[in-house]
């Protein structure tokens, strides 16, 4: 058990999140999911969290982990063509992870998840949160543009809204 990230999730604040994607940052990111779902046929849904419960840290949940709970969560495997890309960002760990339905995941190089991520956490720990999540999401658009090239236009199926997930919500959940 890591006392130093105990202390790290349970410490961040929900108002440290919104100092970091305040909603003017929430909206550059909607923008930016929207522009580039207009280039491919994929959906994009970004979410951040602030920090995990405490339930969740004793467990020892990975960001990871975590990711994949949202991405089931969100049901963002349940889209038509199973194109659903979910950009996760897990603030205390300063960790990002994307997590791709399995239309994607069986078309798309398996490393660029992987650098898109390392990318945007760079960004992240030099305080460039909408750059890096811009950069991110342009990133990931690229990749969809090959595996699922826009052929006419779609339904949007997941909200290009970014998802902020505060600790005052889920305790009311």
């Amino acid at each position: 058990m890591d006392l130093m990230r105990i202390a790290k999730h349970l410490l961040l604040a929900d108002r440290q999140l919104r100092r970091a994607f305040p909603a003017a940052v929430l909206t550059q990111i909607e923008q930016a999911v929207r522009r580039a779902e207009s280039l491919h046929a994929g959906q994009i849904c970004f979410v951040v969290e602030g920090g995990l419960d405490p339930q969740s840290l004793w467990r020892g949940q990975l960001a990871r982990e975590r990711a994949i709970e949202v991405f089931s969560q969100l049901r963002i495997w349940d889209t038509e063509h199973n194109n659903g890309v979910l950009a996760y960002v897990l603030l205390a760990d300063r960790a990002v992870e994307i997590i791709v339905d399995r239309g994607i995941h069986a078309k798309a190089e398996a490393g660029v998840w992987e650098e898109i991520c390392r990318a945007m956490e760079y960004a992240f720990r030099r305080g460039q949160y909408a750059e890096g999540v811009q950069a991110g999401v342009q990133a990931v658009a690229a990749q969809l543009g090959r595996c699922f090239p826009m052929s006419a236009p779609g339904l949007n199926e997941l909200p290009d809204r970014p998802l902020r997930l505060e600790r005052q919500a889920r305790r009311g959940q």
